[in-house]
């Protein structure tokens, strides 16, 4: 017997930012958590900043403009942390 799977796009319904991690929602009812030290940018962002936040793209990220940072669905389930800017020489 052959079982049709959809393959849905993993997309965000909701997003919670504690001070330790980054939790999505997905529509398809998935949870999935990455450590707050991946984004350098939230760690080090206040409480409000951290909640100021929109879903974005049809839920296929997030969107955090206080801080000017933007995480992925895909980027969350491949694990890929932010990286810090290169730092220029003069």
């Amino acid at each position: 017997m052959k079982i049709a799977i959809e393959n849905i796009e993993p997309r965000i319904k909701e997003i919670e930012v504690t001070s330790d991690s980054i939790t999505a929602m997905l529509i398809d009812g998935r949870i999935i958590s990455v450590p707050l030290a991946w984004s350098w940018r939230l760690s080090e962002a206040t409480i409000k900043q951290r909640n100021h936040f929109e879903i974005i793209g049809d839920g296929r990220g997030v969107h955090w403009s206080d801080v000017d940072e933007d995480i992925s669905v895909q980027g969350m389930l491949s694990g890929i942390p932010a990286r810090y800017p290169k730092q220029e020489f003069a």
